[in-house]
């Protein structure tokens, strides 16, 4: 790898920071000279002590189950026990009492490497089943990326530039950051990256506060008489279901007689998003939110290749004691997650099948296969996209093993596996409080109007194809 492809992170970046030049040379020098360990006692007792504290805490946020808060009307907030497990395992990293180890955040990050790819992939062969629904929605429906894309870009991106929340911008404003943006952004910048923690405070953000927003925007918007009731109903498909029953909610008290068809363009309109959301996030809305950032500030963010996380994986072992340096092969943590990831399923669902088990192994048996897909494309085309191309073709209506694939993978709970997942990447938070509480106020204005904007937009985009279609 060249100097000059070993792109410099920012110095509001403090956790990509690689040296420049000579430091560079010394990192890859290292990676030579003093190569990685395998799988060492240190690596398999902080996998064990990992594999426990995820288990446990993921568990008891299945036990605790969701919490509906009502705001009046029909509009809710539902806190799900995802959100249980990151809250537990955010302050079992960061607290100080009895501090958590290096060791066990780097197992930690080692495992989020790989969780979000288990995420994918149970969206991807959801997805599957539902190609055809493109073809039948006709474009007011499919049109609502384009709504999405310009509300965060155009109007939430800049906010953030104002007020100067650094390299987390990017991450925090390419989309509404809901669960398929930790794969995302991890697979691009990595998940130690600033990026990475703008994506996870957008999150939170839309999690405790996106629901209340749209509701009530939604029912504003309708009280104007501006829009017809389908252009609000599909506006509300924004990725996050919480936030489509919030504003779908407000349109159906506004029009029960339409309360059938409005829920089914809302429905139709998520599905929509989520089969389409996680390619214009890879391939536009990310790579146009960094080159915004990079032309306004004057920075040089960019993908984080293999040789970088290489040498910086080098770097931090060189600066790290002989018992904090660890290596979790990505066999070994998507074997872990599974294991867990089953009896997580069976404490939500209060059973398990040999369905189950055959699900998480077929999953596992397509993230492999995308991950040696992704060695032949010499990291080209990293795994991420395709997993969930792989995911979408085999269980598309053509495809003679997508009854079976289907039927296996339905019985993990979805639910449980986004418990899974952001139980993890709770551990890996600790580290980096610091960037959280710098961005401190400044995602509250940020995200309120990453939330409006991509709803409104996507009504919009609605309102005027509905026209033009009809």
């Amino acid at each position: 790898m060249s100097t000059a492809q070993s792109a410099a992170v920012p110095s509001e970046a403090p956790t990509l920071e690689v040296e420049p030049e000579a430091g560079m040379q010394t990192a890859a020098t290292t990676s030579v000279e003093k190569p990685r360990k395998g799988f060492t006692p240190q690596a398999r007792k902080a996998t064990a002590i990992t594999f426990a504290i995820v288990l446990v805490v993921a568990a008891i946020a299945e036990l605790i189950g969701s919490f509906t808060i009502p705001l009046g009307g029909q509009i809710t907030v539902t806190l799900l026990p995802m959100l249980w497990g990151l809250i537990a395992c955010t302050i079992i990293s960061a607290q100080r009492v009895k501090p958590m180890g290096k060791t066990i955040e780097k197992a930690a990050n080692s495992f989020m490497e790989v969780a979000v790819l288990i995420l994918l992939i149970r969206l991807a062969v959801t997805m599957g089943p539902s190609v055809a629904m493109l073809w039948q929605s006709g474009p007011a429906l499919l049109l609502q990326e384009v709504g999405h894309l310009f509300g965060t870009l155009c109007l939430a991106l800049p906010l953030a530039l104002l007020l100067r929340m650094g390299a987390p911008t990017v991450g925090a404003t390419f989309s509404i950051d809901r669960e398929t943006a930790f794969a995302m952004v991890g697979d691009r910048y990595g998940t130690n990256s600033p990026q990475y923690t703008g994506v996870l405070t957008m999150y939170i953000f839309g999690t405790l506060f996106g629901t209340i927003i749209v509701g009530l925007i939604a029912s504003v918007t309708e009280s104007l008489h501006v829009f017809d009731p389908l252009a609000l109903a599909m506006g509300s498909g924004i990725g996050s279901n919480s936030m489509m029953a919030a504003a779908s909610a407000a349109v159906t008290a506004a029009h029960p007689a339409m309360q059938q068809q409005v829920l089914a363009a809302a429905a139709t309109s998520n599905i929509i998003t989520g089969m389409l959301g996680v390619y214009v996030g890879t391939f536009i809305s990310l790579p146009i939110a960094e080159k915004i950032y990079n032309h306004f500030t004057g920075s040089d963010l960019h993908p984080i290749s293999d040789e970088q996380r290489a040498a910086l994986a080098a770097t931090e072992d060189a600066a790290a004691k002989d018992e904090d340096k660890i290596h979790v092969p990505a066999a070994v943590a998507l074997s872990v997650l599974a294991v867990i990831g089953v009896l997580i399923s069976w404490v939500a669902t209060k059973s398990v099948t040999w369905k189950t088990v055959a699900g998480y192994a077929v999953m596992l048996a397509i993230i492999f296969a995308a991950m040696g897909l992704s060695k032949l494309f010499r990291g080209k085309l990293g795994p991420m996209p395709i997993t969930i191309t792989l995911g979408v073709l085999l269980t598309c209506p053509i495809s003679p093993v997508a009854g079976a694939i289907v039927d296996w993978t339905n019985n993990t709970d979805f639910v449980s596996v986004c418990t899974l997942i952001l139980t993890v990447a709770g551990l890996t938070i600790g580290s980096k409080l610091g960037l959280l509480k710098g961005l401190g106020w400044k995602i509250i204005p940020v995200g309120t109007v990453s939330v409006a904007a991509s709803y409104l937009l996507s009504v919009c985009v609605a309102e005027l194809a509905l026209g033009l279609w009809s």
